[in-house]
């Protein structure tokens, strides 16, 4: 199959038009929110911490931490683009009945999305490696504060902030870790890494809000991703297997595009704008249609 021309924004509405829709996003949908992706045109190469790299003791979480106590000051600043308001105003209009996020920056729920899968976890949640207990990011951040005083001052504000919501900051031998609050084991932000796997029942769940689509005569969207990865792109694949039209919104090619009906080469608030505009209040064809498996799934 050919590659999907990039085709005006009217195609794409009269393709979606009066379809149910499940959403597929990326980084690239947050960069109006001020949180940079890693494969956007014009941003520089980013080595990001690999699972193997963080579980191999102290030295490497020390680095880790000690960017994101920085960068985390920076993201829980960030706020919903319009891209974000009009996807959970699709969804409250019954036009999107679901949305796959592969950010972790939480933008959607804060937009209002509910029907959400947050398949590499949130950033905002921490899990202790030991005891797997779960805690908030936001408590940590104090804990840091307290044992580390003055440290996220000293950093300058010329210092780059990296997608995942650390800094690229080179000096962190100073810094002093904390441990899990019940058993004093190591931390670990609540997000899959590189080289780690998605939990199974979330890819499930996944599978399943795409499945669901079939019935109802809906498309997948996807938007602000460049499919890099295997994590995102299975759903496309899985989408185009069974007759599902995919639709993707994105600045520059992805590795989808051989899979979609088409392909906007715009950005994610100005397009995603526009369709919530096109929608108006009406009801999609196939709104009626049951759609029980994924939401039984669901926690």
């Amino acid at each position: 199959m050919q590659n999907a021309l990039a085709v005006p924004v009217d195609a794409a509405l009269d393709l979606l038009a009066g379809r149910p829709l499940v959403a597929l996003t990326g980084a690239g949908l947050s960069t109006d929110s001020g949180i940079p992706d890693y494969r956007g045109p014009g941003s520089p190469l980013r080595r990001p911490m690999t699972y193997g790299e963080f579980v191999s003791g102290p030295a490497a979480q020390r680095r880790y931490w000690a960017r994101s106590h920085v960068g985390w000051g920076r993201m829980r600043r960030a706020v919903p683009n319009p891209g974000h308001l009009a996807l959970a105003d699709l969804e409250r209009r019954g036009v999107l009945q679901g949305l796959i996020t592969q950010n972790v920056d939480g933008l959607h729920g804060e937009a209002g999305n509910r029907t959400l899968i947050d398949l590499h976890g949130r950033i905002a949640d921490v899990i202790c490696l030991s005891c797997r207990e779960i805690s908030s990011r936001a408590v940590l951040q104090e804990r840091f504060e307290e044992a580390n005083p003055g440290f996220a001052d000293s950093v300058g504000p010329e210092i780059e902030t990296a997608p995942d919501g650390d800094v690229l900051l080179e000096r962190t031998e100073g810094f002093r870790l904390v441990g899990c609050t019940t058993c004093g084991g190591p931390l670990k932000p609540d997000v899959v890494f590189f080289g780690e796997n998605v939990p199974k029942d979330r890819v499930a769940r996944a599978y399943a809000m795409v499945d669901a689509l079939r019935p109802a005569g809906g498309a997948l969207l996807v938007a602000g991703s460049s499919l890099t990865v295997m994590s995102g792109l299975r759903f496309v694949k899985h989408a185009a297997k069974h007759d599902v039209p995919v639709v993707i919104v994105n600045r520059g090619e992805t590795r989808g595009d051989p899979l979609a009906a088409l392909r906007i080469d715009d950005g994610c608030s100005e397009v995603l704008s526009a369709l919530a505009g096109a929608c108006g209040g009406a009801i999609v064809d196939g709104a009626d249609t049951p759609i029980p498996e994924w939401r039984d799934l669901a926690p």
